[in-house]
């Protein structure tokens, strides 16, 4: 089965399938619409043959489906069919969930933060996959996100955002206590030194996140994404 992973971030779209390389894109930003999008991946993609998709959004995701509009993207995605828009099988979750699976080594409890247009949060804990909205918690005058995202990096400048990143992920992992911390996202290149205790992720483990959300059960390590409210999710929903 051929895997189309869509990776939707507040700069880019980032488009693989499988057996392909390397990657594509198209620029998204403030006033991409769900409709612009499908169109334009479809454009992209037109050469490549597959069955199913996997969709990394920018934002909360309950049960496969989009439950706020997002932040550095344009408005509609809330009930929007992706599976009669592209025509085929759709799973659509967390952009930092789709990341940090990819990114998992299979056991112990880890922190992934995407250091993007805003800030990506999730928790894996023995294969539970927990996406997070860590990024609009309450910081200084305004959120997490306002201070490590984009908006951050541009307005107080490199030195004073890199302070920043190491401020927050030091306060989270105090609060979490995860066992490994992963990085991930464009702009983890821009820091002159990653934070005490975390480690730079590959942001192509976004794919691979993607393509593990469509592997048969017992194909490897079995992990589960967290339902429930967006913010906080107790059951587990196995992932294939």
């Amino acid at each position: 089965m051929n895997v189309l992973v869509v990776d939707i971030g507040g700069t880019h779209v980032k488009l693989l399938a499988t057996g392909q390389d390397p990657h594509r894109q198209f620029d998204s930003g403030p006033a991409l619409t769900p409709e612009m999008m499908v169109a334009q991946a479809r454009k992209l993609s037109s050469d490549w043959t597959y069955d199913v998709i996997s969709i990394g959004y920018p934002g909360p995701v309950l049960h496969g489906r989009i439950v706020s509009e997002p932040h550095n993207l344009g408005t509609g995605w809330v009930g929007f069919d992706f599976e009669a828009a592209f025509k085929r099988p759709v799973k659509v979750v967390n952009d930092a969930a789709m990341q940090a699976l990819g990114s998992y080594q299979g056991s112990g409890k880890m922190l992934f933060l995407g250091l993007g247009t805003g800030l990506g949060s999730t928790m894996i804990v023995d294969g539970i996959v927990e996406p997070m909205e860590l990024g609009h918690l309450p910081y200084k005058r305004a959120t997490f996100e306002d201070y490590v995202g984009l908006r951050g990096l541009e307005e107080h400048g490199k030195k004073k955002w890199q302070g920043y990143v190491a401020d927050v992920v030091k306060r989270l992992v105090a609060a979490l206590e995860p066992d490994e911390v992963i990085l991930g996202g464009g702009n983890v290149k821009k820091l002159d030194a990653l934070p005490t205790g975390s480690h730079a992720g590959d942001n192509d483990n976004a794919f691979r996140g993607g393509f593990r959300l469509w592997e048969k059960p017992g194909s490897r390590k079995s992990s589960r994404l967290a339902t429930g409210s967006p913010n906080r999710q107790k059951k587990g929903k196995r992932l294939t």
